[in-house]
């Protein structure tokens, strides 16, 4: 079963109207991150941060595309049941029948949108962000992905965790707050290190079970993800490719490397490199050939590669489409997941894993965030 990391906890193709909380409230630093698709015959949707957990309560910040003719986008906020003074973008970049990516950022001003990669606007601060406890979707939008990232732990029963869906789903945990269907976010401060139980639906085992053989154990034991380290701190959006970035610490037992991003169409391979900097060993070295559809996996040690690894009973990768990496270090061995499904494990060959200090990837692919 795929256990997320405190503190990282996706939602796949909610239901729209689509309510969550934000567990522990916004803070400075967290982000909001949205992939969909616009419908060809929408109208408008709006996203609203919500000061309460129903759809009635004050809006901190209101963000609402309108395709009407004169097509814009509209900010706003509202308080005491009275809609304020609107800010109108009048550039759309949103395109009916396209997909789009968005990140909304919680500043100490206001929050930023990013649209596609780009910067949109910064609506600054008419209500205080510590009030805000939920996200709201609504209107003629399909969502394939949300997630509240980053924030670290808080106080309280909630912790600083991005609270998972009150409809749609993923597997791997969360509360539930009475809905039948998704998963959701875990809970986090005032339970050691956090965790991310399920309280409802979702996969078998991944709920109140006996976890998996790395020991995350279910009720009877520890909490799932109750021993993993939280993804707190600001993933990074949109980087270019070649990308290099150094793992402070390097990589210990547990720590886990989240990558999003999509494989570019005509494009012939993806790779994902695991390197000691010292040495340029690349410790796990995995390398998605586009064109004759395998998943390679292997290593390199003293300029030698070993012998690869071919076999998977599934090829997630798909040119064009949006995935989810979730690479995860055990004592032994690399555990993937592709879309919250475990695809295989990579068993260390490279002596001492913590050595490993450096993550690249590169090839035909567009990244959407990186977050370890």
């Amino acid at each position: 079963m795929f256990v997320a990391p405190p503190g990282y906890q996706p939602v796949y193709n909610p239901t729209i109207p689509y309510l969550t909380p934000i567990g522990g409230g916004l803070r400075e630093g967290m982000s909001i991150y949205v992939h969909g698709t616009v419908p060809e015959n929408t109208t408008r949707f709006y996203m609203n941060l919500l000061c309460g957990e129903s759809e009635s309560s004050d809006v901190a910040f209101h963000f609402n595309p309108r395709f009407d003719g004169w097509d814009k986008v509209v900010f706003n906020s509202c308080q005491n049941g009275f809609w304020e003074a609107e800010e109108k973008i009048h550039h759309m970049p949103f395109h009916r029948g396209r997909v789009f990516e968005m990140v909304i950022t919680a500043t100490s001003h206001g929050y930023k949108v990013k649209v596609n990669g780009k910067e949109f606007h910064h609506f600054k601060h008419r209500v205080p962000m510590e009030r805000v406890r939920a996200l709201y979707i609504a209107g003629d939008v399909l969502i394939e992905t949300v997630n509240v990232i980053g924030g670290g732990m808080g106080g309280g029963m909630y912790g600083g965790m991005g609270m998972g869906g009150m409809a749609g789903g993923y597997p791997g945990g969360g509360m539930q707050f009475g809905y039948p269907a998704g998963m959701g976010g875990g809970m986090g401060g005032g339970y050691p290190g956090g965790m991310a139980v399920g309280m409802g639906g979702g996969l078998p085992g991944a709920i109140m079970g006996g976890g998996d053989p790395g020991g995350m154990g279910g009720i009877g034991g520890d909490y799932p993800g109750a021993n993993l380290p939280i993804m707190c701190g600001q993933p990074d959006f949109h980087p270019s490719v070649p990308y290099s970035i150094m793992l402070p610490q390097g990589m210990f037992h547990r720590r886990t490397v989240i990558i999003r991003g999509m494989v570019l169409f005509g494009g012939n391979r993806m790779c994902i490199n695991f390197v000691v900097s010292r040495s340029r060993d690349i410790a796990f070295h995995l390398n998605h050939r586009v064109r004759e559809g395998v998943l390679m996996r292997n290593s390199m040690i003293g300029g030698c590669w070993g012998q690869e690894e071919l076999e998977l009973s599934t090829n997630p990768f798909v040119e064009g489409q949006y995935f989810e990496i979730s690479i995860r270090c055990g004592r032994h061995k690399f555990k993937v997941f592709v879309n919250g499904l475990h695809l295989f494990d990579y068993h260390h060959r490279f002596h001492s894993f913590n050595e490993i200090d450096m993550l690249e990837i590169e090839g035909d692919v567009q990244l959407s965030y990186v977050h370890f």
